[in-house]
């Protein structure tokens, strides 16, 4: 199973990235999906998850309303659209795979992607 992310850079402090996660070795569509992050020094954080179906969707309440999950089970991909980034945005994102759900524990995920970075300058 791989995890690939990507989309992440550098962006200005109200500026917007879309993160990608493309799955290969497992049957996408049976996979919730979710993103974590974490930023230096600190503990690893949920995201935000999406059902396998993509019908129900979660948010940590730091990110809810300026980011947006979604995914494209023909494509095997899931993305996290961001906008009004703000410095503390700032961290390594992961993506990750839950055979049995789409919660915010990251114990629960299955696998994990190498993480994409997101810098946001103030």
């Amino acid at each position: 199973v791989q995890l690939q992310a990507s989309g992440g850079g550098l962006v200005q402090a109200g500026g917007s990235l879309r993160l990608s996660c493309a799955a290969s070795g497992l049957t996408f569509n049976r996979y919730g999906m979710g993103w974590f992050r974490q930023a230096p020094g600190k503990e690893r954080e949920f995201v935000s998850s999406i059902r396998w179906s993509g019908g129900l969707t979660s948010y940590a309440d730091s990110v809810k309303g300026r980011f947006t999950i979604s995914r494209d089970n023909a494509k095997n991909t899931v993305y996290l659209q961001m906008y009004s980034l703000k410095f503390e945005d700032t961290a390594i994102y992961y993506c990750a795979a839950d055979s049995a759900g789409w919660g915010r524990e990251a114990y629960k995920y299955d696998y994990w992607g190498q993480g994409t970075l997101v810098t946001v300058s103030s």
